[in-house]
């Protein structure tokens, strides 16, 4: 089975899995949570506005990769849906969150006045506590990468270049380990406590930002990083269910942008990344596919047992937009 192949199947296990209507509406679609769906999921009371937002971008990926005709009419009305859900905004009090779905909406070519206003709330969560960059969240005193990095490359997306320039110098100089390249998580503004945690996210967001602003050396390094500190047996590493079941897969996503963009050695090392763990997530995922949120261990079984975290709409996605990311690279060849 090729790459294309490979993601179709994800498409398609994850869609008939996950998408219901809201409340019962017509012409709405959201994805549940979790599969099998407990009571709250089953009706949309856990769901994850960041999550749906990476949903909404793989389905962009399927669309790029597969046009189809119905598929653009579910992208339509799972954005609508998205709003509908959040009480008739597009805004929350997470600058990620936002930051996520201003990517997802103006690579699907949707709701361009949404896209401003997302990008206007970014733009106001901008201060020169610990020397610039935006919160993780209003009325917080966390700066964090999570936040700094999806924003600027929305910034730099919709043509204000220099405002994400600043957030990416604000990450470099605050949260980037001169000695490994490594992208450190955040930072307590009160204490001044460095939060040095290693997550693949943050890899992605801080590379995703480097390749919009065409900062190819610290592209590059941060490349080198993540191959020496952020895998298994070359394999990007798991960082479990929740939140954590989307890391690895939005560090492979910029990682697939890497290899095209990128010059030389870098280019090679980020593309066989996300070849090698395509085809561990492949070749450990269980019928359906479902798959593991850890890449080099096999999945629990179709359907995963209670409480295990590959019930998890994050992990899942996670696979997807890895094998989306692997046959995008396969379109380049």
């Amino acid at each position: 089975m090729d790459s294309a192949q490979r993601a179709d199947a994800a498409e398609r296990a994850i869609t008939e899995r996950h998408l219901r209507r809201l409340w019962g509406i017509p012409g709405t679609v959201l994805g549940r949570s979790a599969w099998p769906p407990r009571a709250g999921d089953r009706v949309h009371w856990h769901w994850n506005y960041w999550w749906q937002a990476h949903l909404l971008d793989c389905l962009v990926d399927a669309q790029l990769r597969r046009p189809d005709p119905a598929r653009a009419r579910t992208i339509e009305r799972f954005a609508r849906t998205i709003r509908l859900r959040n009480f008739g905004r597009w805004t929350n009090d997470f600058y990620d969150d936002m930051a996520w779905l201003g990517l997802a909406l103006h690579r699907a070519g949707l709701e361009p006045d949404a896209v401003g206003t997302l990008v206007d709330d970014l733009r106001g969560g901008w201060t020169d506590d610990a020397g610039g960059g935006i919160w993780w969240r209003k009325g917080d005193r966390f700066k964090n990468v999570p936040a700094n990095g999806p924003a600027a490359i929305l910034h730099a997306r919709v043509g204000e270049r220099e405002h994400a320039a600043r957030l990416l110098v604000w990450m470099e100089e605050r949260l980037v380990d001169p000695d490994s390249g490594i992208v450190w998580d955040g930072l307590r503004v009160d204490t001044g406590e460095l939060v040095a945690l290693v997550y693949t996210y943050c890899q992605g967001v801080f590379l995703g930002a480097c390749l919009e602003l065409s900062e190819v050396d610290a592209a590059v390094r941060t490349v080198h990083a993540v191959a020496d500190r952020c895998t298994v047996d070359g394999v990007l590493r798991g960082q479990g269910g929740g939140d954590g079941g989307l890391f690895a897969g939005i560090l492979a996503r910029y990682l697939a942008l890497a290899a095209v963009e990128l010059p030389g050695d870098a280019a090679g090392v980020a593309r066989q990344l996300v070849l090698d763990s395509a085809d561990a997530c492949w070749e450990g995922a269980s019928e359906g596919p479902l798959f593991s949120p850890e890449w080099t261990e096999p999945s629990p079984g179709t359907p995963p047992p209670p409480g295990h975290v590959a019930r998890d709409l994050s992990v899942q996605l996670g696979g997807w937009m890895l094998l989306e990311a692997a046959a995008s690279l396969s379109r380049e060849d």
